[in-house]
């Protein structure tokens, strides 16, 4: 008879050969909007929106599902409230769309909205319960697991990162249902010289704000982690802020330009359901995805700095993306001097924003980026 262990390593392999999209809760509902009205309107946006079929097929549904206790056999049970229906008919609302289906939990005793959020509840956490737990995200079809650390150490439990990651990673290969498995400790303990094996993707950073300076900050902290990812295996620098509150569009763009050039999960945090045209179409824009998607999987790199200038490459499966971000508060023009730095002689370039040959002659607004696609540059200069 098979071994439903080896079968679920075998189906792991080929989990997130690209980095994952799709939304999570989190950034625009947090945890007292979270309901699911939200999730099944949202589902359907990202079907009418074209989302969907861009690529986007995870809808995670974040902290604050839970009712605040488990039952008799310790089981998990969702918010009657919030989610009256419960979490298998809200996990058939989005199979039924096409979509895939993502929820949240916790290595230690208490989820981070118990702790920040005074979300009422008694040991929602996994500890000691991993094996009902995933046991019990089996049987409602839950295809994407978000594992958030949560100070999972505090209270006596002993736990540290790697050993906690490494234990849900190991139950989840006994249920024979293969589930993207997300990790998330913000960074404090180098996942990526751990995590590659134990999860598809990992945290590189505390947690992402609709501000410049913040994905500035975020940004700056992923030099040198190239190296560890893979398809499979992905450096996560936290869920997309774009089209939210506090970015113009300007930098939502240079936000989605530089996940892509980062091969970074894109998992879109903004309310799908009332998005701008502008940000629908800059989610959906095939040639930032293009790159994002790249079957080769080589995470891009920031490779140079002139003064306020930031420099892009990213080596792709049919050539080359590279980057040019403005990090200041004014225009800086650009032409032949950093085309040169980038790309040496070669005059062939796509802007991978407008899809038309380009010549590299810009005035880049404040904290604008632009990329470009080199098709068949043999060795970028650098």
């Amino acid at each position: 008879m098979p071994n439903p262990a080896n079968h679920s390593a075998e189906a792991w392999s080929e989990l997130a050969l690209t980095p994952p999209m799709g939304w999570n809760s989190w950034n625009t509902f947090r945890c007292y909007g979270l309901n699911e009205n939200v999730v099944v309107e949202t589902a359907e946006a990202l079907v009418t929106s074209g989302m969907r079929d861009a690529g986007y097929e995870y809808v995670v549904v974040d902290d604050c599902w839970q009712d605040f206790r488990r039952d008799s056999s310790g089981r998990l049970n969702s918010n009657p409230e919030r989610f009256p229906s419960g979490i298998p008919a809200l996990a058939k609302e989005i199979h039924d769309r096409g979509l895939k289906f993502g929820l949240y939990l916790s290595p230690g005793k208490r989820t981070c909205a118990m702790i920040y959020d005074r979300y009422p509840g008694e040991q929602l956490g996994s500890l000691g319960y991993e094996d009902r737990d995933v046991q019990t995200f089996a049987d409602w079809g839950v295809d994407y697991l978000k594992y958030d650390w949560c100070r999972a150490n505090r209270g006596g439990t002993g736990l540290t990162e790697k050993a906690a990651f490494t234990r849900m990673r190991r139950k989840l290969e006994t249920i024979g249902r293969p589930m993207v498995y997300s990790i998330s400790e913000y960074g404090r303990s180098k996942p990526w010289e751990w995590a590659p094996g134990v999860a598809n993707l990992w945290r590189t950073t505390p947690d992402i704000a609709p501000r410049w300076g913040s994905v500035m900050r975020i940004v700056a902290k992923q030099h040198g982690l190239a190296r560890y990812a893979r398809p499979g295996a992905w450096n996560d620098p936290d869920m997309l802020e774009v089209g939210n509150v506090g970015l113009s569009d300007i930098e939502s763009r240079s936000h989605f330009m530089l996940w892509a050039m980062l091969a970074a999960p894109l998992m879109a945090g903004n309310d799908v359901r009332s998005m701008s045209d502008s940000t629908r179409q800059l989610l959906t824009h095939p040639g930032i995805l293009n790159i994002s998607q790249d079957a080769a999987g080589i995470q891009g790199e920031h490779v140079d700095r002139d003064g306020r200038l930031d420099f892009w490459r990213r080596r792709l499966s049919n050539g080359f993306a590279v980057g040019v971000l403005n990090r200041s508060r004014r225009q800086i023009s650009i032409g032949d001097a950093e085309r040169a730095r980038l790309i040496g002689t070669h005059s062939g370039a796509i802007d991978v924003y407008t899809n038309e040959t380009d010549n590299f002659d810009h005035v880049l607004q404040p904290h604008e980026m632009k990329l470009w696609r080199i098709f068949d540059i043999p060795n970028p200069v650098g």
